[in-house]
C-alpha cells in the first residue's frame, strides 16, 4: 500500500506540473496569436506576461496558506535546487529525459528548416504551425517533469544552448546532443558552487545561475548583430 501510494504521489507531481504546463502554453499561444498568425515578439511577451501572473497567483496561495514552514520550504524549491535528489526519484526524470532529446532528435531536419524563417520552411513543405505547437508540448512536458523534480532553476535553459551554437554551429543534430550535456555540465557545477561557496548553508542553486547567466545573456546580445534571432 505503501508503495503504490510513493508510486502515485510519484507521478502526480509531473503530471500535475504538465497539466499546468500545457495550460500556459495554450494561454501563451491564444494571447500571443492575431489575425492567424503568430510572431516570436509577440510569443515572448505573452510568455513574460502570463509568467508573471501565474508567479503572483503561486505567491498568493502560499502567502494565504498561513504556514510559514511550507512558504519557506515553496520559495527554496521555486529556487531550484538538488538538495532533495534521491536514486529512486530519478527514473521517471531520466526516463522522460530520454525520450525527449530522442524524438528531438528524431525532428533534427525540420528544426533546421526552421532557421531558414517561417515563410521559407512553409515553401519547403513544413506545416510550421503544427510543428512549432507539437515541439513546444514535448518541450513543456519535458520542462515540467524536470522542473516537478528539481525546482526551476533559470537560465541553464537560455545558456546552454547559445554556448553550444557557438562551439558546434546551428545544425541540431550536433546541437542537441551537445546543448543537453552542456547544460547538465553547467547545472552540476553550478550546484558545486552553491554547496561551497557559503559552505556549511546549502544556497540555492537557481540563485547562482541567475547571478552567472544573467550576465551572460546580457553579453550574447550585445554582441549579436542588430536585428539577428537570438
Amino acid at each position: 500500500m505503501g508503495l503504490v501510494g510513493g508510486v502515485t504521489t510519484t507521478l502526480a507531481l509531473p503530471a500535475g506540473a504538465f497539466a499546468g504546463a500545457l495550460l500556459s502554453l495554450v494561454l501563451v499561444y491564444g494571447l500571443a496569436r492575431r489575425g492567424g498568425t503568430l510572431t516570436s515578439t509577440r510569443l515572448v511577451l505573452a510568455g513574460v506576461a502570463v509568467s508573471y501572473i501565474l508567479s503572483a497567483l503561486a505567491t498568493l496561495l502560499l502567502v494565504v496558506a498561513g504556514r510559514p514552514e511550507q512558504f519557506q520550504e515553496a520559495m527554496y524549491w521555486s529556487l531550484g535546487g538538488l538538495g532533495s535528489a534521491r536514486w529512486d526519484t530519478l527514473v521517471l526524470p531520466a526516463a522522460v529525459l530520454a525520450v525527449g532529446v530522442g524524438a528531438l532528435l528524431t525532428l533534427a531536419r525540420p528544426l533546421d528548416l526552421l532557421l531558414v524563417g517561417e515563410e521559407g520552411a512553409t515553401v519547403l513543405g513544413l506545416d510550421t504551425a503544427r510543428f512549432r505547437a507539437a515541439v513546444f508540448v514535448l518541450a513543456s512536458l519535458v520542462t515540467a517533469v524536470m522542473v516537478a523534480a528539481s525546482g526551476a532553476v533559470g537560465f541553464v535553459g537560455l545558456m546552454a544552448p547559445h554556448a553550444a551554437r557557438l562551439a558546434v554551429g546551428a545544425p541540431h543534430r550536433r546541437l542537441l546532443p551537445v546543448a543537453a550535456l552542456g547544460g547538465a555540465l553547467a547545472l552540476v557545477l553550478a550546484d558545486l558552487g552553491a554547496r561551497t561557496v557559503a559552505a556549511p548553508q546549502d544556497v540555492p542553486v537557481g540563485i547562482l545561475t541567475a547571478l552567472t547567466g544573467g550576465p551572460f545573456f546580457l553579453w550574447l546580445m550585445r554582441r549579436r548583430p542588430e536585428g539577428a534571432q537570438l
